[in-house]
């Protein structure tokens, strides 16, 4: 997909603002079109390059516009964390939140038909940025947790930003999630699924056809959206994700100098705590960024490169679109 001179334009012209606006409406228009299970693995990928076009912008012209995202006061692209805590602020009388540790925009077609197919009312379809880097910790951290773990077993606690609400954080079949809802009128529900799928599979060949099969499989069967059913009974429910994943399986090579240097930096990962040296590239290949969880340097854009045992096939923590926007479901039923 190439870029059209009206997109180009607004990318290129107007302010930091209305340039996330128009990535982020367009990697979720590219992302949320209707999937079928038989084409899903070959059409995830054609959706991955084409909004690998917006992720080619970003790094080889646009790469000022990383320091807009998802940060405090600079911030054009409102995080996840914040948005929960405003819609938890809404006065619903009873409300809930799934976050599904690790969930991209390539898995949203599947919560959008099977919510249309089974008689929910879909109220927003958005996606917000993740913490950055994007890790599991930054985001509960964020929402006041100490950690994902601290959720499990009603262990919340009372220094959070959702209350009041009853937690849970497993790894469980969903019909066994089922039974743990009970009556209490909050729910903040966090699933290791997909996350605990896409390190099962980082260091596969396959992994993005592995996971997207799974996906297919997990979120258009009967337990998953009876699960949700329960959730939902009797409150409003978002369905989101702290992070997303790249396909780095996907990614060209980085060679010479630029490889080199990557594997230096990030070892087989994507990011690494501290200020550190960016390099002499330009475009830059790593952005030194100042979130809220203090400074990290963090690769940009798509590149794998050779470490030790190989590099992964599916991770996060670095700086491209599909593993830095969550999806934002809201529904009733």
């Amino acid at each position: 997909m190439a870029l059209d001179a009206g997109v180009l334009n607004s990318l290129t012209k107007g302010s930091a603002e209305n340039a996330w606006r128009v990535i982020i409406d367009s990697a979720v228009e590219i992302a949320s079109k209707p999937l079928a299970a038989g084409n899903a693995p070959s059409e995830v990928i054609k959706r991955d390059r084409d909004i690998g076009t917006l992720d080619h912008f970003l790094s080889s012209s646009g790469w000022d516009l990383w320091q807009a995202f998802g940060q405090s006061e600079k911030s054009r692209v409102e995080r996840t964390s914040d948005r929960l805590a405003r819609w938890w602020a809404e006065p619903y009388s009873a409300k809930a939140v799934l976050v599904l540790d690790g969930l991209s925009l390539r898995e949203l077609p599947w919560l959008l038909q099977g919510a249309k197919e089974r008689g929910f009312t879909l109220h927003e379809v958005s996606a917000n940025a993740s913490e950055l880097p994007g890790e599991t910790n930054q985001f509960a951290q964020a929402l006041g947790f100490s950690s994902r773990s601290q959720l499990q077993n009603n262990g919340g606690g009372l220094a959070h930003k959702l209350q009041p609400t009853h937690t849970e954080c497993v790894d469980m079949p969903w019909k066994d999630c089922e039974s743990l809802i009970n009556g209490s009128p909050n729910w903040v529900f966090w699933h290791h699924w997909p996350d605990s799928k896409v390190h099962d599979g980082s260091g596969a060949g396959q992994g993005l056809d592995t996971l997207t099969r799974d996906a297919a499989d997990q979120l258009s069967g009967d337990d998953f959206w009876s699960f949700v059913e329960r959730l939902a009974t009797g409150r409003r429910l978002v369905i989101t994700s702290d992070h997303g994943y790249a396909a780095t399986g996907y990614f060209p090579d980085a060679d010479g100098e630029v490889g080199q240097f990557l594997k230096k930096t990030f070892a087989s990962g994507r990011s690494t705590k501290g200020t550190g040296e960016a390099g002499p590239f330009v475009p830059p290949v790593a952005l030194q960024i100042n979130s809220p969880h203090g400074a990290h340097l963090l690769a940009v854009g798509r590149w794998k490169w050779k470490s030790q045992g190989g590099y992964p096939t599916l991770t996060h923590g670095g700086l491209s679109l599909l593993e830095v926007l969550s999806p934002f479901v809201e529904l009733t039923k």
